[in-house]
């Protein structure tokens, strides 16, 4: 069987992790944690690094800058049979680095955008349109370059066929751009943010009125319920849930992007309403498991192993 050819399109940045169950600073004080770790970063790089562990053909469109971290950035990719033909240098402007304080229940993030914004149109190759199978996008809030760009990008894959998703990641303005999140849902084949992105998109008092505040016309919207599991919208209004997976965390840096990677494995792979979320949670749940959302990915054989361990009583 052919691979499936996926390319993402976004950002790169190196992980600071900084581990520990006390890790909120104080102000002329040292504490101490349990363990810092130097990881590959990014969700749309964790998410790549997760579709390639589960078998898929991953090409990545992005920036880095010339220096160690750059360097470092792509090397991990390769690392991970993913494709960097389309990754580019910039001489100029610094490699970004998001810091995290990570315990075992949540996370804080510091990010440094450098070529994290600089993507922009003209570095989107026109022949992936014509190779790929699906193209992803996240950290839409963060790819300022792109912003009023992906609408065109999502049509012009329509147009040949490929599906495609996107995930908002947190706004660091808190200004939501509900309007173009709206339009682009018209467009795409799986919207999949957080449970506390939509909400606050969407000015929601919770999830449950996720179905009222939807365009007429939209494909499968995918919300992150964290431990609670997930729930999907699909094109007909039929709702779908999946409840999370008992386990007992390390880290939870990147177990959404691990998600994402396992909802695009399942989508394309003709996986539907329960299964596919449950093999998405499976995703998310094995990422939460390990220090760093890209330091070490499952096979589909370890996810359906998992899930087999932890059967979810229905």
């Amino acid at each position: 069987m052919t691979k499936k050819k996926v390319f993402v399109i976004g950002e790169i940045n190196v992980d600071l992790i900084m581990t520990g169950e006390n890790v909120e600073p104080q102000w002329n004080q040292e504490k101490l944690v349990d363990s810092f770790d130097l990881a590959l970063g990014s969700s749309s790089c964790i998410t790549a690094a997760g579709l390639a562990g589960l078998g898929m053909d991953v090409y990545f469109v992005g920036m880095v800058g010339n220096d160690v971290f750059g360097l470092f950035c792509v090397e991990e990719l390769k690392k991970k049979g993913i494709n960097t033909s389309y990754v580019k240098f910039a001489p100029h402007i610094q490699t970004g680095v998001t810091f995290s304080l990570s315990t075992s229940k949540d996370r804080a993030l510091l990010t440094y955008m450098g070529t994290i914004s600089e993507l922009g149109p003209d570095d989107i190759p026109e022949e992936i349109f014509d190779q790929a199978d699906h193209i992803h996008f996240g950290s839409y809030f963060l790819q300022t370059n792109m912003k009023q760009h992906w609408k065109d990008v999502l049509i012009k894959a329509r147009s040949k066929n490929v599906t495609t998703s996107f995930d908002t990641g947190w706004d660091p303005n808190e200004k939501w751009d509900r309007d173009e999140i709206l339009s682009l849902i018209e467009d795409v084949t799986l919207f999949i943010p957080s449970e506390v992105e939509i909400i606050n998109i969407f000015d929601l008092d919770n999830v449950s009125q996720v179905e009222e505040i939807l365009p007429e016309k939209h494909e499968n919207v995918v919300v992150k319920l964290g431990a609670k599991g997930s729930t999907m919208i699909d094109a007909h209004r039929n709702a779908t849930k999946a409840s999370g997976y008992k386990i007992k965390p390390i880290d939870t840096t990147g177990a959404g992007d691990s998600f994402n990677a396992g909802l695009i494995y399942g989508f394309l792979h003709g996986m539907e309403n329960t299964d596919l979320l449950e093999f998405a949670n499976a995703c998310g749940a094995l990422a939460t498991l390990r220090i760093g959302g890209a330091s070490t990915v499952p096979s589909v054989a370890d996810v359906m192993a998992f899930q087999a361990e932890h059967k979810i009583v229905k």
